[in-house]
């Protein structure tokens, strides 16, 4: 990641709703949430989370698809994974045993069942 996306993404989670918003869906898995389930879950008016929504999807850090009438959000985890590799980049000088090593690898997403 170079420094000016670094800076783009970390603006885009520096606001308490916007890191609240992504916190969810990060937490929600690959299957993400339908955008009305986010807004209930936030308590904020729809327009307000249309906005910050639009800067999350600017930085890169979620997706969406339309699916018939709903629309559905997803977290980025590469995007979110580049951003603590950026972050952590040479940690403690390069030592082998330093820092987080662990990246988020969401579980596959569950096949629905056949009819």
């Amino acid at each position: 990641m170079e420094t000016e996306t670094a800076l783009k993404v970390l603006s885009a989670l520096g606001h308490e709703s916007r890191l609240a918003a992504f916190r969810i869906l990060v937490q929600a898995g690959p299957d993400g949430l339908p955008v009305g389930e986010l807004r209930e879950r936030l308590d904020i008016p729809a327009a307000t989370l249309t906005a910050h929504l639009n800067v999350l999807r600017a930085a890169a850090l979620v997706t969406d698809q339309r699916e018939g009438r709903v629309i559905r959000v997803r977290a980025h985890y590469a995007q979110m994974d580049s951003l603590i590799g950026y972050l952590t980049d040479n940690c403690c000088g390069g030592l082998a045993d330093c820092g987080p090593t662990r990246t988020c690898a969401p579980a596959p997403r569950k096949k629905k069942a056949s009819p």
